[in-house]
């Protein structure tokens, strides 16, 4: 069968702006966890993430307050660690989505994913006070996988017989 032909009245054109991203995005990984941070050095008004006002200072994981999310002091002191070092606490807003493994590996995800956010912000500024703290540097450690005939774990041996 021929092919009807599509009038050029019935075609609806969409044209995508050229919008200059007004973000900073970086990765940021640690065991099974992801995080990818978006770092907005210009808080305009009217900026949102899901419907949530974002503005100058915010931090937000998740569309939640970080305190919220990462509660605990031992925590705070770890993700304020890096914006300390550059003097950037409370001089940018910060919006991250953070996923998989569990809170402390998403914790360390959330601190290299704010380091390489700064970093790019003021590459020759930022990054050797960030290097020399050791934020930059990527903790390649991971779970070790399950072997076969290991009764289930990645090191135990199975217990031999006695007789």
């Amino acid at each position: 069968m021929p092919r009807k032909k599509v009038s050029s009245e019935n075609e609806i054109e969409v044209k995508k702006e050229n919008v200059k991203q007004e973000y900073i995005h970086a990765v940021g990984r640690r065991k099974e966890a992801v995080a990818r941070v978006r770092l907005y050095p210009n808080v305009k008004s009217g900026l949102a993430w899901d419907n949530q006002e974002i503005k100058k200072g915010d931090v937000l994981v998740n569309k939640l307050p970080i305190e919220k999310y990462f509660s605990g002091e031992v925590a705070k002191v770890k993700y304020t660690e890096p914006l300390r070092v550059v003097n950037m606490l409370g001089k940018h807003a910060l919006t991250i989505r953070v996923e998989g493994g569990g809170l402390s590996g998403q914790l360390d995800a959330v601190i290299l994913g704010i380091s390489r956010a700064l970093a790019k912000l003021e590459s020759g500024k930022f990054r050797p006070a960030l290097k020399q703290k050791g934020f930059l540097t990527r903790d390649a450690r991971v779970r070790e996988r399950r072997k076969v005939g290991m009764g289930g774990k990645s090191r135990r041996k199975r217990q031999s017989p006695k007789r």
